[in-house]
C-alpha cells in the first residue's frame, strides 16, 4: 500500500525466498484474525535477511520479524510495513559437546515441535518442556518460553542476533538479560538462531515426560479452536492469570466470534469469524475486571502490533 512499484521489485529481487505484497496477515497467524500487511518476506539466508534490513531502513520502511505467528495478534487496519518471516531460516545441526552432552543449533524458523522430536529420537534431555507449544526457535528465544518449572533460559547456550544495522552477533546465554516472558534485546534487532546445550538421557524416559505433557496441554488447554495460546502473563505469586480469570466468572464471555475460553482462563478463541478488535477488547474488559476486583495489572503475553486505522 505504501510501496511504489520501483520498491516493491527490488524488494522482491532481494530473496531467494516467497514475497506477497498487500497479504492478509490472518493467514499467517495462529488466532487468524489481522489485516492487510504491506509485504510479507520469507529470507533463507542470513545474508539475505541483512540485504533487507538495509534495504527497509534505507526508504524508512517499518518491519517487524515472525516466526509462526503463534503468539502475534494483528490489528484489523493491518500493518504498514514489511513483516519479515523467519520461517525460512530452519536449518538444524546437532554436535557434540564434551561428556554426555550435545550443542543442538537451529534457525530461528526451525519449530519447536521439531527440535523435541530430534531431541528424543536422539535420547537427548532438556528441551522437553517444550512439548506441545507450537512456537517457533526464535519466537520461543524471544518470549523466553516457559512451562512446568523451566525455561528457554536454561537451555539456551547462545543465540545469533542481527541488529539494526544488518551485522551478525553471537552472545552467550549467561550474557542475554532473560527475565519473565521475555528477553531484552535492542528495538529493530532479530533472533536469527540459537544452540542449547542438551544431556544425554535415556529415550524411555524422555519419551514419558514428553507424552505426560502432551497429555496435560490437551487436556487444559482448547487446542480444539484456533488460539494464540497464553494471553496474559503470569502476575506472579501462587495464583495464575487464568484461574484468577475463572475466580472472576469471566470463563466464556464472549464478543462476535472470540471468546475466553471455558476450559482455560487465559485462552481467547476465535469460533469461526473473529475480529482483531473482538480480541482486544476482551483482553480489555479482562485487564479491567482484574484491576477493579484484584488490584492486579496483568501484562498481556501475546505482541499486539499493527494500525488503528
Amino acid at each position: 500500500m505504501l510501496m511504489d512499484a520501483t520498491v516493491r521489485q527490488k524488494l522482491s529481487d532481494m530473496v531467494s525466498g516467497k514475497v506477497l505484497f498487500d497479504e492478509p496477515m490472518s493467514r499467517h497467524t495462529s488466532i487468524g484474525v489481522g489485516g492487510i500487511a504491506d509485504a510479507i518476506i520469507w529470507p533463507e539466508r542470513s545474508e539475505e535477511l541483512s540485504r533487507i534490513i538495509n534495504f527497509l531502513r534505507q526508504f524508512q520502511i517499518p518491519f517487524i520479524p515472525i516466526g509462526n505467528g503463534t503468539n502475534l495478534i494483528v490489528k484489523d487496519a493491518g500493518y504498514r510495513g514489511t513483516v519479515i518471516s523467519m520461517l525460512g531460516v530452519n536449518s538444524i545441526s546437532l554436535a557434540e559437546r564434551g561428556p554426555q552432552q550435545a550443542l543442538l543449533h537451529a534457525g530461528a524458523g526451525a519449530t519447536l515441535s521439531e527440535i523435541v522430536m530430534l531431541s528424543e529420537k536422539r535420547s537427548l534431555s532438556g528441551m522437553e518442556f517444550c512439548a506441545g507449544i507450537p512456537g517457533s526457535v526464535g519466537g520461543a528465544v524471544r518470549m523466553n518460553a516457559g512451562a512446568y518449572g523451566r525455561e528457554i533460559k536454561d537451555v539456551v547456550e547462545s543465540v545469533e542476533l542481527m541488529i539494526i544495522s544488518g551485522e551478525m552477533l553471537e552472545s552467550g546465554g549467561d550474557d542475554l538479560k532473560f527475565t519473565y516472558r521475555n528477553l531484552d534485546i535492542s528495538e529493530g534487532t532479530i533472533i536469527v538462531g540459537a544452540s542449547f546445550l542438551l544431556t544425554e538421557g535415556l529415550e524411555e524416559q524422555i519419551h514419558s515426560r514428553i507424552s505426560e505433557i502432551l497429555e496435560k496441554r490437551r487436556n487444559k488447554h482448547p487446542l480444539e479452536y484456533r488460539n494464540a495460546g497464553s494471553i496474559f502473563k503470569n502476575p506472579g505469586g501462587d495464583v495464575p492469570a487464568g484461574r484468577i480469570i475463572d475466580e472472576l466468572g469471566l470463563k466464556g464471555m464472549q464478543i462476535g466470534d472470540a471468546k475466553i475460553s471455558e476450559k482455560h482462563g487465559n485462552f481467547i478463541v476465535n469460533l469461526g469469524n473473529a475480529k482483531a478488535s473482538d480480541i482486544i477488547t476482551l483482553i480489555d474488559l479482562i485487564k479491567t475486571k482484574v484491576e477493579k476486583e484484584r488490584g492486579i495489572t496483568l501484562q498481556t503475553e501475546v505482541m499486539i502490533v499493527g494500525d488503528d486505522g
